[in-house]
């Protein structure tokens, strides 16, 4: 991996992580047209992949770093109840996520999540779930309103996220409108909803990563700064789009990506 594809594959992780289009997919797109895939040993992709998100999760601290400290706050002496409340819902969100990943942990690693016929397939489901999700939903809910229910329906769809084409930005805000949020408000709570999932994903990840060789340790830690600086932008571009737009064009993108992904892979 030189410098310039470190480069690309960390902007595109930034921006398509809180894109609901699915970093996966994008990434190991790219990856495969790089030629950076090996077929033999797919559990180093993964690693990758993982360690590159913590870039995306230094975004995501650093956009609503307020918020996070309010939450830490929340579990001190004297902390606020909806601070606490809010803190207790991100935990109780990533928990089916936690536990599914570990269970499917060599499934997850494998060939068969690298496959673009998944990756295709995915990437249309998911479009559609999503669209239906924005049409169905009431988007009348503000986070304040959530409760335990809604934080285990939204972290139920995360699982999905383990599909690679599906998209976590994709699957929580989704599971957020059926919830009945507003686009805003479900893009900000799939945002914070990010935070244990990334930071667990990466660090557990991590070791295998930097058993990697020198060269690609460092294309690693450029794609990383990488996806830090495009996924700030990211955030405060969904968060500003969603507040008069629909998911409409993600939709679309997502149906022609997948079209185009399928004919590729049957080609």
């Amino acid at each position: 991996m030189d410098v310039l594809q470190a480069i690309i594959l960390g902007i595109l992780q930034g921006l398509t992580e809180f894109l609901p289009v699915s970093s996966t997919a994008h990434l190991t797109l790219a990856g495969r047209a790089f030629g950076l895939i090996d077929d033999t040993r797919p559990e180093d992709w993964t690693a990758f992949l993982a360690v590159v998100q913590m870039g995306t999760l230094a975004a995501v601290v650093w956009y609503f770093w307020r918020d996070l400290l309010g939450i830490a706050r929340g579990f001190a002496p004297g902390g606020t109840r909806d601070a606490r409340k809010l803190g207790w819902l991100l935990v109780l969100g990533t928990l089916p996520i936690g536990i599914v990943g570990l269970l499917l942990r060599d499934v997850i690693e494998g060939p068969l999540t690298k496959d673009l016929r998944v990756i295709g397939t995915t990437l249309i489901a998911l479009a559609l779930l999503l669209a239906l999700a924005d049409r169905v939903g009431r988007r009348e809910r503000s986070i304040g309103t959530l409760g335990w229910r809604d934080a285990l329906l939204v972290g139920s769809v995360q699982v999905l996220s383990l599909i690679p084409g599906a998209s976590r930005a994709g699957t929580t805000l989704t599971g957020g409108l059926f919830a009945g949020l507003t686009r805003e408000a479900a893009a900000r709570f799939s945002f914070l909803l990010s935070v244990p999932a990334i930071a667990a994903s990466g660090l557990f990840e991590l070791p295998a990563a930097l058993a990697l060789g020198r060269e690609d340790v460092l294309g690693l830690l450029i794609a990383t700064l990488a996806a830090a600086v495009s996924g700030y932008a990211a955030i405060a571009f969904m968060l500003r789009y969603l507040r008069t737009h629909s998911t409409l064009v993600f939709v679309v993108y997502r149906l022609a990506l997948g079209a185009a992904v399928l004919a590729w892979a049957l080609a």
